[in-house]
């Protein structure tokens, strides 16, 4: 699942391509997007100028200049594709929009999953999110106090977007690993000393992230890039040990068992 460092390179990619253009054309092209956007919305949008892109955790916010709202979810698989009008549409287009000076932008997907909303002038309402990890608002003192009020493991914690926005499975283990954390130890018990290093790893692994979508592709090894996600029964980078796999949450966590302890 794409996650913060994915999102905010793809709503940069949107935004330098149809930030101040008008919108000539909006399609939902498959029966999942038709529910989500529907014909009056796809007519409301048509002749509205994009006045900016921006995003809060995991959502892509296109905002018009009437006010209305396009709300994008990739969820899954989901990833924009730029082309021009007229040229060949991509593999698993779901949603296009055209431009008025000629650029379409395609919402590819190949499990369909990805969510498209139009909501109209003044009646979007943003989900209870916490912090962005990479702002001064990601204090130690209100992780800690957030953290205080659960008693579960941290991993699966870390992936409530109420916690913290835009930390995923990846980067959940990934800055667990980097904190020397169990993921299994219990996010309530965690000292002032541990949470100001998971705070500090959260941030490292967001900041030194791939921007572009790496999985699915040839050119890329998976392994060169994670410390422990996917690499269960490789050696840890840092002590040797044999590195372990956990289900937790419906979710794989990837974990070193000597280097992270509870």
């Amino acid at each position: 699942m794409p996650e913060l460092p994915e999102v905010e390179f793809a709503a940069t990619r949107l935004r330098h391509a149809v930030a101040g253009r008008v919108i000539a054309r909006l399609e939902a092209l498959h029966p999942s997007q038709q529910k989500h956007l529907p014909d009056a919305a796809r007519r409301a949008a048509v002749g509205r100028t994009i006045d900016r892109v921006e995003r809060r955790a995991k959502i892509q916010l296109v905002h018009l200049n009437d006010g209305a709202i396009l709300e994008v979810h990739f969820r899954m698989t989901g990833d924009w594709e730029f082309t021009r009008v007229g040229d060949e549409p991509p593999r698993h287009e779901r949603v296009r929009l055209e431009t008025t000076c000629g650029v379409r932008v395609s919402l590819v997907d190949s499990r369909a999953l990805g969510v498209v909303r139009l909501h109209a002038p003044g009646t979007f309402v943003l989900p209870a999110i916490g912090p962005e990890p990479l702002t001064d608002d990601f204090t130690v003192e209100g992780f800690r106090t957030a953290l205080a009020r659960r008693s579960g493991p941290i991993k699966p914690a870390l992936l409530d977007q109420k916690l913290v926005a835009g930390v995923g499975n990846i980067y959940a283990s990934e800055a667990l690993w980097e904190a020397r954390i169990h993921p299994a130890t219990a996010a309530n018990t965690l000292s002032r000393e541990r949470v100001t290093r998971l705070r500090d790893a959260i941030r490292h692994v967001l900041e030194t992230a791939p921007t572009e979508r790496y999985y699915g592709r040839d050119d890329v090894d998976e392994n060169e890039i994670w410390r422990v996600y996917g690499r269960d029964g490789e050696p840890c980078r840092r002590c040797g040990a044999s590195l372990k796999r956990l289900p937790q949450a419906g979710r794989s966590t990837f974990y070193c068992p000597r280097c992270q302890r509870r």
